[in-house]
């Protein structure tokens, strides 16, 4: 799979693709099947099947802090798209010129730059400046330049819509088991481990620190979890969020994990860091003693939850 930044990156190999436009983060089962559409649609006309998305993505653009949580970072989202046999993501970045692209700046990219061979969209899909254009102006572009338009229905998880709100909805709560069958796998962080301040050595909880790079997380607490990545799969205990006991509480959140019968030096390994159970939601102590006990807590709880598991 090719990922392509800009419309000043497309190539003759890139253009006349079935394509599609949206966030889809998190890549959920509602995603896939579109996805599936798009693969297959592509494939009988003997094209390429294309992704078309901003970075960031708006709402981001305008209020990165209450922007919705992602689901995935962008290089997640990449990895998740090729698995479902995407051939191409054009990436815009959006800025002050793509806020303000009107309608017809983006149908005409579509048309001349893309040269799009069919295109699947929501019959709800807004586009161009203060969101002008719509499903109506599409079908319109696609009868005159000579491009099939098709709307996209929404798929329904148990009567109801499946959507990435719903997804982050379901993981706030702590319903990993709800959010997995929509995601079609399990809900999971990807990162670096990075230094942090090696304070969980003095308490006797060691933890390996993951930045999430960005303003909010769909979740928040502490969790079982497993750590997918090094010579085989660890169980742990993690924390996400602000850290509101120290007196450098972050602005971003940031993930905290320690692995259970493990002492070796990680600092800048990959790792996954898979969601089972929530333990419970982040607190602020009144100092190092509570929080460690806390943190004792909950590794028995843990400990106790993975010792369940295997019993079932």
């Amino acid at each position: 799979m090719e990922v392509i930044r800009g419309v000043i990156n497309l190539k003759a190999r890139h253009r006349g693709a079935v394509a599609t436009v949206g966030n889809f983060d998190g890549v959920h089962c509602g995603h896939q099947a579109i996805l599936s559409q798009i693969r297959d649609h592509a494939k009988k006309l003997g094209v390429q099947s294309m992704l078309i998305c901003f970075e960031p993505q708006p709402k981001e653009y305008f209020d990165a802090f209450n922007a919705p949580a992602r689901l995935t970072r962008f290089r997640e989202k990449v990895e998740l798209l090729e698995a479902a046999g995407i051939d191409l993501v054009l990436c815009f970045k959006f800025d002050e010129k793509t806020r303000t692209m009107s309608s017809e700046q983006f149908v005409n990219i579509l048309v001349d730059e893309i040269q799009v061979k069919a295109l699947y969209v929501g019959d709800d899909f807004q586009f161009g400046n203060d969101r002008g254009g719509g499903f109506a102006e599409l079908q319109r572009a696609g009868e005159v330049h000579g491009f099939e338009v098709t709307n996209l229905y929404t798929l329904t998880f148990e009567s109801m819509r499946v959507s990435s709100t719903r997804i982050r909805q379901c993981l706030a709560a702590g319903h990993f088991e709800e959010a997995e069958k929509m995601l079609g796998h399990a809900y999971s962080i990807f990162g670096k481990i990075v230094y942090g301040r090696q304070l969980g050595r003095t308490i006797g909880a060691a933890t390996a620190n993951i930045q999430l790079h960005r303003y909010r997380a769909p979740i928040d607490g502490v969790y079982a979890v497993e750590i997918e990545g090094l010579d085989k799969t660890y169980q742990g205990v993690a924390n996400v969020g602000l850290r509101p006991t120290l007196k450098e509480q972050t602005v971003r959140p940031i993930l905290e994990v320690h692995l259970f019968d493990f002492n070796r030096d990680i600092y800048g390994k990959s790792v996954t860091v898979v969601f089972r159970k929530k333990i419970r939601d982040e607190k602020k102590f009144s100092g190092l003693d509570e929080l460690k006990a806390a943190i004792h807590d909950d590794m028995t709880s843990a400990r106790d939850y993975f010792s369940s598991r295997r019993m079932q």
